[in-house]
């Protein structure tokens, strides 16, 4: 591992509050963009770079580093802010987003030259099968880098996602963790209501998924459950993770209405006082 990996909570938690402070400012910057699902998926990005993944900001194209995908590319965001703090940009650049000719675009795309992005995301429902691909390669390279999936729960309404987890499921892809951001929102409402994804965990387990849930903003849960993941590595993991959008704010925490949705300059500053309160 190239990367210092930090295991106190207390200071993961500092960073989270950076970056989650990074997203409102550059949201309100840009004008639009997504913030509740950026909110709410800040701790599981601070875990995966700052304490999980083997990766190398002064080397992005290290062989050995472990890949994420993004499959949810409109909280690209919270992945912008992520990579600045860890170190593959400086951070003055977030205030750039969806600016023109700016490398941060509204979805990620590697043909900006922005470092740390693996995938160019977009259209909902295709990463999973990236992250197979992915997982596939590493097998034949015989590397034994991981390849971790971001997926949003109301992207799990896209059949193309059962495909992969199908072939994930057959070709025994224990290289393979994909994580599901169960906030239960999505840009029309609640999940349940716009079109039922439950039993979630039995599906995954039917493809012969190793099946864990947790509360997705909270270190001490997170960490329990990688901690469990793939002990024989001969069967691909998800991890069902439970989030608040919004997380943070208590004005717009769950409120669908912000799924894509950025503060104005007032509510910026406000937002930015409650998080450092």
């Amino acid at each position: 591992m190239r990367f210092q990996r930090i295991n106190d909570h207390d200071q993961l938690k500092a960073i989270a509050k950076s970056v989650r402070k990074s997203v409102i400012t550059s949201l309100s910057a840009a004008g639009s963009g997504h913030l509740g699902g950026s909110l709410g998926l800040t701790d599981i990005f601070t875990f995966l770079y700052f304490n999980i993944m083997n990766h190398d900001p002064a080397d992005p194209g290290w062989k050995g580093r472990d890949r994420l995908i993004l499959s949810i590319g409109h909280v690209a965001p919270v992945l912008y802010a992520t990579l600045a703090h860890a170190g593959y940009f400086s951070i003055d650049e977030l205030v750039t987003l969806r600016k023109l000719g700016s490398r941060l675009q509204g979805h990620p795309g590697r043909d900006h030259g922005l470092p740390g992005l693996e995938l160019s995301a977009g259209s909902l429902g295709q990463g999973l099968s990236v992250a197979v691909g992915m997982a596939l390669a590493g097998r034949i390279d015989q590397s034994d880098h991981n390849v971790y999936c971001i997926l949003g729960d109301g992207e799990l309404q896209e059949g193309s996602v059962w495909e992969a987890a199908m072939a994930a499921g057959h070709h025994k892809l224990g290289n393979l963790c994909a994580i599901v951001d169960r906030n239960g929102v999505q840009i029309d409402g609640g999940t349940e209501k716009v079109m039922a994804i439950e039993p979630l965990a039995d599906k995954w387990s039917s493809f012969g998924w190793q099946v864990f849930t947790c509360d997705g903003n909270d270190f001490g849960e997170l960490a329990d459950v990688f901690a469990q993941i793939s002990p024989d590595r001969e069967r691909p993991s998800v991890i069902i993770a439970k989030t608040v959008m919004g997380k943070g704010i208590t004005a717009i925490e769950g409120d669908y209405r912000w799924h894509g949705k950025a503060p104005d300059r007032e509510q910026a500053i406000e937002f930015i006082k409650e998080i450092d309160s």
